[in-house]
């Protein structure tokens, strides 16, 4: 390796960046060093010094610390929108999930609710405001299962052995979790589009290594896999 590029990404993010890990590697020479997580604990670790040559994070957050100086202005690409859905584990009876009534349904059917933060992260924000939407907040309570990230929540539900149990957070972490099957996006009057962007940080110690990394990441040489992945345009 002659070198590593050091990249903080959010967890709707993860499965694209690992399927191109090789790539990038093999085309540099360069380690890909990687965090992931929800996009507020990223701006924590961003602030607070932490090593860090490209930020992927929601748009609304990039433009924020574009803004800031902490991001490079005009180093911002888009990676796609992603939208918040629902999982069921792998053998588990799919719930409908067509409208409010069959979504509330669903979750009072649910011996559990996996998510990911509801402060730092963009879906678990979401899913509790839906909860609360639906009436069922303090109804469900007992049942929710709070992780740090949507990664780590869909894990554990796919480890769980729970066919009874449910899971939301972004699409794309649900595609590329074994075990759980996406039952489908959230219904009209409740759903999330959420675009993610890359952007060299401003303390990238290698601003061409991290434009690569940038360009594979959002251009067309990773079309395919972002489709795949659950990643609109």
């Amino acid at each position: 390796m002659t070198g590593e590029l050091n990249v903080l990404c959010a967890g709707a993010v993860k499965g694209l960046v690992d399927a191109l890990r090789g790539r990038f590697e093999e085309a540099t020479g360069a380690g890909l060093n990687t965090q992931f997580g929800a996009v507020g604990a990223l701006r924590d670790l961003l602030r607070s010094g932490a090593a860090c040559d490209v930020l992927v994070v929601t748009e609304a957050m990039a433009l924020e610390l574009e803004a800031s100086g902490e991001l490079q202005a005009g180093t911002r690409a888009s990676v796609g929108r992603v939208r918040t859905g629902v999982a069921v584990p792998s053998g588990s009876d799919v719930p409908d999930i067509s409208s409010a009534p069959a979504l509330a349904s669903a979750f009072l059917a649910a011996s559990a609710i996996h998510f990911p933060d509801a402060v730092r992260s963009t879906a678990g924000a979401h899913v509790v405001a839906v909860l609360e939407r639906l009436g069922l907040r303090e109804a469900l309570a007992a049942r929710l299962r709070m992780f740090p990230n949507g990664a780590t929540a869909m894990r554990a539900l796919a480890e769980a052995g729970d066919l009874r149990a449910i899971g939301c957070t972004q699409v794309t972490e649900i595609r590329y979790t074994p075990g759980i099957v996406l039952v489908g996006a959230l219904p009209v009057g409740f759903e999330l589009a959420t675009v993610y962007a890359a952007a060299l940080s401003a303390r990238a110690a290698d601003p061409a290594l991290a434009r690569r990394f940038v360009d594979l990441l959002t251009g067309p040489a990773s079309r395919a896999l972002r489709d795949e992945g659950g990643f609109e345009p």
